[in-house]
């Protein structure tokens, strides 16, 4: 269990479900830790007292596996290692791989002795068919790759956040790129990653036959973070380009893109009326290293991919987040949980050059439009002492992204 690092909130989350009936599909972008998991939480179940025999691993991407290419093998392989007498664990890694997989999972959610968790890197897995068939009876846990926190905390100690930082936004959150010691090999790396998504996820399983169109999508979306886009804006602009493409190819290449899970998107709503808006959506990448490796080191927009770094974090945390719009001001996000909402400004600085606070009072107006009691924070860089704006809260996004 060397250089593992934890993932306390993912565990957690699923030794909260031990033993329950419901099947744990733990979903999220290639590589951000779904069967490093899996090892934690084994090492949890042999610390339970719960013996290798009960536990059960496949990986359906492993070419030893490649057989097992039905519904009907992979159960019959299953079974066959169960301990008749005794509950067994059956952790399935990317089981979207076996066709009609969904009628394995059920077949063995059935037997009474089996407690059955799998991952898949796309969001077809949890479509179709198998929502039908398993309707009620999983949990979906979302992974992401690393935290800031679950980054930080591979280091002895906290100095140097800044330089940490940018190493972070620079080299990607995926887990494993903290074992590389080279540009060269993170580079090859997040190559490795970006390849299997492209073709795996998405050229495969959507019979794309133009990659070069879908590559100069993706390039739009990765260049274009935090900005509000919608199907038509792309394809006019890619047509203007000279790139001629349909409203419905976009529409499919990034629907595409959503389904691995290399990009989310945030919806718009009305704050005042509380209606979900159809325009002026955002899209936000699920690993900013991704768009390093992509775009190369053009002209960065650091408060875009601030913004990118926070709403992740909210993900995370739990909150259904939006981006608010209140009359004719902007509120970064709006994230909503069961206990209430909560309304987020992100900025990289605040501080004016020249001084004034201009930027200052810019950040802050969208925020104090909201007349509700509703907690409300401005995220900046600026290294100042917490301090409070009539009640708006501004704090260091990165003493916020280490709480």
């Amino acid at each position: 269990m060397e250089n593992l690092i934890a993932r306390p909130d993912y565990l957690n989350q699923l030794i909260s479900f031990k033993d329950k009936q419901l099947i744990k599909v733990v979903t999220g972008i290639r590589r951000c830790g779904k069967s490093t998991l899996f090892d934690l939480y084994t090492a949890y179940l042999n610390a339970q007292q719960v013996s290798d025999s009960q536990i059960i691993r496949l990986n359906l991407e492993s070419p030893e596996l490649y057989e097992t290419d039905t519904a009907l093998k992979l159960y019959n392989l299953v079974k066959g290692k169960l301990q008749p007498a005794q509950m067994n664990y059956i952790f399935l890694d990317e089981v979207q791989a076996v066709p009609e997989f969904q009628k394995a999972v059920d077949g063995l959610f059935m037997l009474r002795n089996c407690d059955v968790y799998i991952t898949g890197s796309n969001a077809f897995l949890l479509s179709g068919e198998l929502a039908t068939l398993l309707s009620g009876r999983y949990v979906e846990i979302k992974m992401l790759p690393l935290s800031f926190r679950e980054y930080m905390s591979s280091f002895a100690d906290r100095t140097d956040l800044i330089i940490r930082y940018q190493r972070y936004i620079r080299y990607g959150s995926f887990p494993y790129i903290l074992q590389l010691d080279s540009e060269r090999n993170i580079t090859a790396y997040l190559e490795g990653i970006y390849t299997s998504i492209i073709l795996k996820d998405i050229v495969a399983r959507k019979k794309i036959a133009d990659s070069g169109m879908l590559d100069s999508v993706i390039r739009f979306m990765f260049d274009n973070i935090g900005n509000p886009v919608s199907s038509t804006k792309i394809a006019n602009t890619m047509t203007s380009a000279g790139r001629k493409i349909s409203f419905h190819t976009v529409e499919n290449y990034v629907e595409a893109l959503t389904e691995s899970f290399i990009l989310y998107k945030a919806e718009r709503c009305d704050v005042k009326g509380k209606q979900y808006l159809t325009t002026g959506a955002k899209y936000y990448l699920a690993d900013i290293g991704l768009r390093y490796y992509l775009l190369g080191s053009k002209p960065a927009d650091f408060g875009h991919i601030l913004e990118n770094i926070v709403y992740l974090e909210l993900i995370r945390r739990g909150y259904k987040v939006f981006v608010g719009k209140v009359g004719d001001k902007e509120i970064d996000f709006v994230a909503d949980t069961a206990d209430g909402t909560e309304y987020y400004q992100v900025a990289y600085t605040v501080i004016d050059a020249a001084g004034g606070g201009t930027t200052l009072r810019r950040e802050l107006a969208p925020l104090e439009a909201v007349r509700d009691n509703c907690a409300k924070y401005l995220l900046t860089m600026d290294f100042v002492p917490p301090v409070s704006h009539n009640g708006i809260r501004q704090l260091n996004v990165l003493d916020w992204l280490l709480a």
